[in-house]
């Protein structure tokens, strides 16, 4: 997968996506977590294993406290059910994931409105978008994996407040025992008979896959990376002639029958596809030609993490071969792909499985998302509507 360009940016989208925040309860107990790892070192503020002492040092302060909180990891995005009990295996750290199918922006919101409170999430993994508003919030804490420079130097902060973790493409699904003919461009799915069918995963204000699906739409409807509005002219298309979906696209509708076309990420997609399989559903996937947009999810650490030792080791697995290799089996493209394939360490017969792809794919610059961000903030209820 092509390296993105640099994503950094100084200006922040917070308030435009505070205004699409979801209400999340402010109740609980202040954390009494210490945050001394071995040694007496401060785990919230150590920016590497080094600062601990070394990676031994760093899972014996991770095995202490015990326990890690995520929030909106899906077992079925990316892999991340494997994921999670990898790393619950290897060090006996119980991983309490809250809200699996919650947005980007719920996890911001989480960090902000918990903030104190031992309930608050300890690791994010963010739309690209959304990393960078919380990177200019000043609520993620510094750090830098052991692996750091396998990570592709545009796709991290330099202070390490956020890295790129895995990426893939807006792709399209389709039930092809409930369509007679899966369409595979963005072109096709304005056709009369996909009518009430298509359906994005979440919203594009609050949802970093279906901002994705808004921007790839774009790119087909005679768009750039400099002009969104084309996507969301798209989609008002869509919905007037009756084709759009406003059901949240997931496996659970997927099987129902409620979602029958899907425009999701091409490793969601994929994902459910082996997933469904064995249901009896024929579920097909297209990287469509005329609308090829793809983009990585970030990782971060809550400055204020309640587990801090266990936030770092969290990371660390994420970053070693291991972890990438967890990813990829989930048909998604880990940031450290090219490194691995490198040094040898990547899983061969699980990058064979990867969706085909032709053509070259658009990345955005962190101006271009800035803007793109903000017009799909002010219009997409307008174009839905």
């Amino acid at each position: 997968m092509p390296v993105t360009a640099p994503r950094l940016r100084a200006a922040a989208v917070a308030a435009g996506l505070a205004a699409a925040a979801l209400a999340l309860s402010a109740c609980g107990s202040e954390t009494s977590a210490s945050h001394a790892g071995s040694g007496g070192t401060n785990a919230a503020t150590a920016t590497s294993a080094a600062d601990f002492g070394g990676m031994d040092a760093l899972v014996a302060a991770a095995k202490k406290e015990g326990t890690l909180n995520a929030i909106a990891l899906p077992p079925d995005w990316a892999n991340y059910g494997a994921v999670i009990a990898a790393f619950e295996k290897k060090y006996g750290i119980k991983v309490s994931d809250e809200n699996p199918d919650g947005s980007s922006q719920d996890e911001i919101n989480a960090i902000t409105s918990r903030k104190g409170q031992n309930r608050a999430p300890d690791v994010v993994d963010l739309g690209n978008s959304f990393a960078l508003s919380a990177a200019a919030q000043g609520i993620l804490a510094p750090y830098k994996v052991a692996s750091w420079d396998d990570i592709p130097q545009a796709q991290k902060d330099p202070g390490g407040l956020r890295y790129d973790d895995y990426g893939g493409y807006v792709s399209i699904g389709c039930d092809a025992k409930a369509v007679k003919v899966c369409p595979t461009t963005f072109a096709e799915l304005l056709g009369p008979q996909y009518k009430g069918k298509v359906a994005l995963n979440g919203d594009p204000t609050k949802s970093g896959s279906a901002f994705g699906g808004v921007f790839a739409a774009a790119l087909a409807s005679g768009g750039s990376l400099d002009d969104i509005q084309p996507g969301l002219d798209f989609f008002h298309k869509l919905k007037a002639n009756g084709n759009f979906n406003p059901v949240e696209s997931t496996p659970a509708t997927v099987e129902k029958g409620e979602t029958p076309i899907s425009i999701d990420w091409d490793y969601l997609n994929a994902g459910y596809a082996k997933e469904f399989a064995a249901k009896g559903l024929d579920w097909k996937v297209s990287v469509p030609s005329d609308g090829q947009y793809a983009q990585y999810y970030s990782q971060a650490i809550n400055k204020d993490a309640p587990h801090p030792a266990a936030a770092r080791l969290w990371e660390e697995f994420l970053y070693s071969p291991q972890g990438q290799n967890l990813w990829l089996q989930g048909f998604s493209r880990p940031a450290e792909m090219p490194a691995m394939t490198t040094k040898g360490t990547v899983d061969q017969q699980a990058a064979a499985k990867l969706p085909a792809v032709t053509g070259t794919p658009s990345f955005p610059t962190s101006a271009q998302v800035d803007a793109a961000q903000k017009a799909v903030l002010a219009g997409w209820s307008k174009a839905v509507s």
